[in-house]
């Protein structure tokens, strides 16, 4: 549910990243940009170059030239420019690593700025795991392009054959004369500008894996150390000379519209600033104390109009009623009715929030009518673009920069909190630092969707799936179609009518679909008196979906495990496929009866997702998911009455502690046969309903929801 004062814009990308000294990470202001590249030769790829937005074209026809991507200085010192932004996930290193394998450099020559609207490319928003299969090839092949041209120039200054000239360790070698020349010397050639103002060729050669010495390693995080010592600057961190703090009035639940409010007893206060416009209203002052005494007095004199809001009590019945065009029938009820073995679920997935350590923040500042705005967010350009619409000011008047940020998870794509300091600031007239609460990120950020989803199914004499239906009311179309055999098959998206603010969230609707489907295939191979394992390979046909269930069966020892029947111990297996990547995971579960909880043992995963990039990295992403999957597996889930929430707080809305974290054995399967796709989401689809699974098989007692109950106690 939206307040009144907030406009949305709509999410960009496929699904709706500070110069630093050579061997450090510092942060980046504009005048040590400048001073660093000097003049210095650009080179670039990609859409909506720096230069042309400065110019005032975003995504123009300099969107293939080598123009605003790599930075070669006359120190030799190197900077590779782009518009994604590192949440924790490893884009740093994975671009970095990416620029250093084209460029023939050690990793520590390159220099990554990210995430600067007036300095980097629209690289598109961080999402939908589209840095890997996307930014990666754009950064190589810019740098690629640039290597190749600079081999051609020190072969022209040579008068030699290009092919006998190597590019090595940032320079160009000619073996047979051992002649040598430095990327410097190069970039200080007269008639480089103009060699590098061309189109990146649509034919240039990247380097092939098996020739790899720096993509397909373990390379660490460049800016490692700021990060473990807290030099790293957050965006919750950063300050500007003169700053004041800001605070928003929010409805006092969802829908409320202000009536009447007076800003006097605020307006009276020292050093503080109330701006209301239309129903907008905030304050700033110097300090955060300062900041809540004013909008304090602000809240005192409101009064709103409330609305009438479901609970969460009523949640799946109200989104089943509100269904667009109703919930659609089966097409195959006449081949269900005769079949010799059918069966119909119903499974409710329940709202969740991203939960970042970073709450949503910006620092907003305007200079001579100008405005630049510090923040954390997945969506530089999306924010960009709603900065110049809110306040309607051209492109190169608004400048959003991201500082590596503490997390997302698909949940920092809209720029409220960005249009919102800036109106302070507006107010103010000098910086204003706003940054959420918990309780308001917990309330009026968007939530991942909430579903219900119906599955039916039929099986022949011979317990093989002969028709399939899906429908998924209100989370969304993600990973929907079934990679199963199933004679007729139908997968269905419905939407609803919300009653909460919703919207992308790791995997998007995956995570529902996949609960869903794998814990429906379990039903259907318990109704053929058939292994889950042995019944899902009997219908896979996918070689790679095969691969991953395959081998974490093997690793997990599924065949005797699964023989046990130990009192309230299970094991359960799950797999899937989303955004080219493939899954499977198996889990141990234990009721603990004195506490009346689901302790999760042990889970193994495998996991492939093309040509590793940087095995440790992948590890590391593979272990986020399963811990985040682990929350709305357990225990996630919004409660909310009367359009107000009940758990707002990590003290109610429990996320994952340190006992929860089973024993995890992760293996990423390299496939240097295929192309490399992201890593960020998909490994979170199979741990839920690997554990739902695994319920099951310790108690008798299907799951068909999530966050999953606690089964009753069986009679002995």
């Amino acid at each position: 549910m939206k307040t009144a004062n907030v406009k949305e814009a709509p999410a960009t990308g496929p699904d709706v990243e500070t110069v630093e000294p050579l061997g450090y990470d510092f942060g980046l202001n504009r005048r040590s940009f400048v001073q660093v590249l000097g003049a210095g030769l650009l080179i670039a790829v990609g859409p909506a170059p720096a230069l042309a937005q400065r110019a005032g074209g975003r995504g123009g026809g300099g969107s293939r030239k080598i123009s605003a991507r790599i930075h070669l200085g006359r120190d030799g010192g190197i900077t590779v420019l782009t518009g994604k932004v590192e949440l924790g996930q490893g884009a740093r290193t994975e671009l970095t690593q990416a620029a250093a394998e084209e460029l023939r450099v050690p990793v520590a020559r390159i220099q990554l700025v990210m995430a600067d609207t007036g300095l980097v490319p629209d690289d598109g928003i961080t999402a939908g795991s589209r840095s890997t299969p996307a930014t990666v090839p754009a950064v190589r092949q810019g740098a690629a392009a640039a290597r190749d041209l600079l081999t051609g120039l020190a072969a022209q200054r040579w008068n030699v054959d290009r092919n006998a000239v190597e590019m090595r360790d940032g320079q160009a070698v000619h073996p047979p004369t051992k002649r040598a020349l430095t990327y410097a010397d190069l970039a200080g050639s007269p008639d480089v500008a103009q060699a590098f103002d061309q189109a990146i060729p649509s034919d240039v050669t990247l380097t092939p894996v098996q020739e790899w010495k720096t993509l397909g390693t373990s390379v660490p995080r460049p800016n490692r150390r700021d990060l473990v010592t807290g030099a790293h600057h957050f965006p919750s961190d950063l300050t500007r000379p003169g700053m004041w703090r800001g605070k928003v009035l929010r409805p006092p639940s969802y829908g409320a519209k202000l009536l009447s409010v007076d800003l006097a007893p605020a307006k009276a206060m020292k050093d503080v600033v109330v701006v209301r416009d239309d129903s907008f209203v905030g304050v700033a002052a110097p300090t955060t104390a300062q900041a809540r005494r004013a909008l304090a007095a602000v809240a005192q004199t409101a009064q709103w109009e409330a609305v009438p809001q479901p609970s969460s009590q009523e949640l799946y019945d109200y989104l089943t009623q509100h269904a667009r065009g109703g919930v659609p029938k089966n097409p195959f009820a006449a081949e269900v009715a005769q079949a010799p073995k059918a069966l119909r679920q119903t499974y409710h997935v329940a709202y969740a929030q991203h939960a970042p350590m970073e709450t949503r923040v910006a620092l907003a500042e305007w200079t001579d009518g100008k405005l630049t705005v510090w923040t954390g967010t997945q969506n530089p350009f999306g924010y960009h673009g709603e900065l110049t619409r809110a306040f309607h000011l051209a492109n190169d008047r608004v400048r959003v920069i991201v500082p590596d940020t503490g997390g997302g998870f698909g949940g920092k794509h809209t720029g409220e909190v960005a249009v919102e300091a800036a109106r302070l600031a507006q107010a103010a007239g000098r910086p204003v630092s706003l940054k959420w609460t918990r309780e308001e990120e917990f309330t009026w950020a968007y939530f991942r969707p909430a579903a219900v989803i119906i599955i039916e199914a039929s099986l022949d004499a011979h317990g093989a799936l002969t028709t399939w239906h899906h429908v998924n009311l209100n989370s969304g179309p993600s990973a929907i179609d079934t990679p199963y055999r199933a004679g007729q098959a139908r997968s269905q998206f419905v939407g609803s009518e919300p009653p909460l603010r919703q919207g992308s969230y790791r995997a998007l609707a995956a995570t529902a679909n996949n609960f869903a489907r794998e814990c429906f295939m379990d039903e259907m191979a318990a109704s053929a008196g058939a292994d889950p394992l042995a019944f899902r390979l009997a219908h896979l046909e996918n070689p790679r979906l095969r691969a991953v269930l395959e081998a974490a069966a093997q690793r997990f020892n599924w065949s005797e495990r699964v023989k046990k029947k130990d009192k309230d111990v299970g094991v359960g297996l799950a797999c899937g496929t989303e955004k080219g990547s493939f899954v499977a995971a198996c889990a141990e579960v234990a009721l603990d009866r004195r506490e009346n909880a689901l302790v999760v043992r042990r889970v193994c995963e495998v996991f492939e997702c093309g040509t590793i990039l940087n095995p440790d990295n992948l590890v590391s992403q593979i272990q986020g998911c399963l811990l985040m999957g682990l929350g709305p597996a357990l225990r996630e889930e919004m409660q909310f009455e009367n359009g107000r929430m009940r758990n707002p707080q990590f003290s109610k809305y429990r996320v994952p502690r340190f006992a929860d974290v089973p024993e995890l054995d992760v293996h990423p399967l390299n496939r240097p046969d295929l192309p490399s796709v992201g890593a960020g989401e998909t490994p979170i689809i199979a741990i839920a309903p690997a554990i739902a699974n695994a319920v099951f098989h310790a108690t008798g007692t299907r799951v068909h929801q999530m966050p999953i109950p606690v089964p009753a106690a069986q009679p002995a």
